[in-house]
């Protein structure tokens, strides 16, 4: 009997791009058995979405429900509690799916009896992007060999399959004291992979992420890079990656520190060479002012309402 497959979806406040994802699931050539959406609305503003894609004869289970409290990690935790599935994947309401998306991602978690696969997550810049923001290719993310396992420090979600079993074994499975800020997927994958779950990238299962508007900015850019570097900082000052000592706790401080000197003169160098150049530098420095106020116990939080 063939695997069974939920497809869980956290969302807040984007009904038309959630209701443009549920199209896309409704025409897989995989169809998942389960969709779960969990809105961390605490007014519900998706429900009436939901049913009327229900009334209009959604191919599969729609199970929905309100995760009022504002915390990305505690809403994520309540689409796993919904889910029946064997396999659990995760996607964004933001994002769009081809038609094999899930169909490769399934043969993907089979062919290399992995425990779960990460794939790719491709920028849509539109074409009326300022010409600094489309020539940056400031939201690429990397790529790596189909099936190769994937690092500690490269584990997010955005487009990922997991074993069902593997994932409600673990406590929580994604830690609160992350909902506020981001982190918490990359903080569960590490976990899992630690206690032997084999994570593996796979190449050919892409989804696609339109950029919104309010995105095509240098200030989202750079506190984009705020938080990336408070969360891999947070991962390397806990010993979440490998284990490190006093030493390599200062070691790493004064490494960021000299970053942040070079990659701020930099952006003053390069800026006559064209803005991409200057802005690419200044989200490398704002990363590790990210990386260093973990040292003095600051947090950014990117999900706090208004932030």
């Amino acid at each position: 009997m063939p695997p069974t497959i939920s497809v869980c979806i956290a969302t807040y406040r984007r009904n038309d791009r959630l209701s443009a994802l549920l199209n896309d699931l409704a025409r897989q050539r995989r169809l998942p058995d389960q969709v779960v959406v969990v809105d961390n609305d605490a007014s519900g503003g998706a429900r009436s979405l939901i049913e009327q894609h229900l009334a209009a004869g959604a191919p599969f289970r729609i199970d929905y429900d309100v995760q009022p409290e504002p915390n990305i990690a505690m809403t994520r935790n309540r689409t796993v509690e919904l889910a029946t599935g064997q396999w659990l994947a995760f996607i964004d309401d933001d994002e769009r799916a081809p038609e094999e998306w899930l169909l490769e991602l399934l043969q993907a978690g089979i062919r290399y009896d992995a425990d779960g696969v990460l794939a790719p997550v491709e920028p849509q810049v539109p074409p009326t992007a300022p010409s600094w923001i489309r020539r940056g290719r400031f939201y690429d993310f990397p790529h790596q060999a189909s099936g190769a396992p994937v690092p500690l420090d490269c584990m997010r979600f955005g487009n990922v399959l997991l074993r069902a079993d593997r994932l409600k074994s673990e406590p929580g499975p994604f830690d609160p004291r992350h909902g506020l800020m981001t982190g918490e997927d990359g903080d569960l994958l590490v976990r899992l992979a630690h206690k032997g779950a084999k994570i593996v990238w796979y190449e050919q299962a892409p989804v696609f992420e339109p950029i919104e508007s309010k995105r095509l900015s240098l200030r989202w850019l750079l506190l984009r890079a705020l938080s990336g570097g408070q969360g891999f900082a947070r991962g390397v000052v806990d010993g979440r990656y490998r284990p490190i000592g006093w030493i390599g706790r200062s070691l790493f401080f004064l490494r960021s520190l000299l970053q942040l000197i070079v990659s701020a003169t930099l952006a003053l160098l390069t800026l006559p060479f064209g803005r991409h150049h200057a802005a690419a530098w200044l989200v490398r420095a704002w990363a590790n002012i990210g990386k260093l106020s973990v040292y003095w116990g600051w947090r950014y939080r990117a999900y706090a309402r208004g932030s």
